[in-house]
């Protein structure tokens, strides 16, 4: 289901956990120097340039694409066993990760719990199997946004359908920015910040579910 078919109270939330990942990323590519802890695309392309240039590097992004992988798939366990109640463990799955990680510095097992928690987000709006939004994926939510665009320019499509996939896309920013800029500040402690954040996101899909 594209995210402009779903319900607006996914919204909200789908948009702050592109912020945190936004942020997060930054923090992430800043500390490890290069690589990423939410694109495993960007991953995969040093992945195979390090392998091919006979880098140690690739040792790295192999461990995060296998860290995000592992968070997926923990959290599709989630969402098979806990139902309705799953996108708050997930969520609250990546706090803890994120928590672990901030205590680790993102010094190398770090950097891959970081990827890990980045993995379990992408799964909270799993619907049949598949992704409905995902939270780490610009390059497909920037496709989106563009057929949108061109659908409502030529009148074909809902004329507002594009500025959902807009949101996701500038709340990955912000918060990549705010991740720059805090990392900048505080080094890997501004995870900590994201830690709260997450955690707060948390409690407000359980208030949600609840309601």
């Amino acid at each position: 289901m594209p995210i402009a078919a779903r319900p607006r109270a996914d919204w909200p939330l789908a948009i702050a956990m592109a912020m945190l990942a936004g942020f997060v990323d930054a923090v992430g590519f800043l500390r490890i120097g290069g690589l990423f802890v939410s694109f495993m695309s960007g991953n995969s392309t040093q992945l195979a340039v390090a392998v091919a240039d006979g880098d140690g590097l690739w040792r790295m992004s192999a461990a995060l694409i296998l860290g995000f992988v592992a968070g997926v798939m923990i959290a599709a366990t989630m969402a098979e066993r806990l139902g309705r109640w799953s996108p708050v463990a997930m969520i609250l799955l990546s706090t803890a990760l994120l928590a672990w990680a901030a205590l680790l510095m993102v010094e190398g097992a770090g950097a891959v719990l970081l990827a890990a928690a980045m993995g379990a987000l992408n799964v909270v709006f799993q619907r049949g199997g598949g992704m409905s939004i995902p939270i780490t994926y610009m390059t497909g939510t920037l496709v989106r946004f563009g057929q949108s665009l061109a659908g409502a320019l030529m009148g074909i499509a809902p004329r507002t359908g594009w500025v959902t996939y807009l949101l996701l896309w500038s709340g990955l920013m912000v918060g990549a920015a705010g991740g720059a800029l805090s990392y900048r500040a505080w080094g890997t402690d501004a995870l900590w910040g994201a830690t709260s954040f997450a955690f707060a996101l948390a409690v407000a899909a359980a208030m949600r579910r609840a309601a």
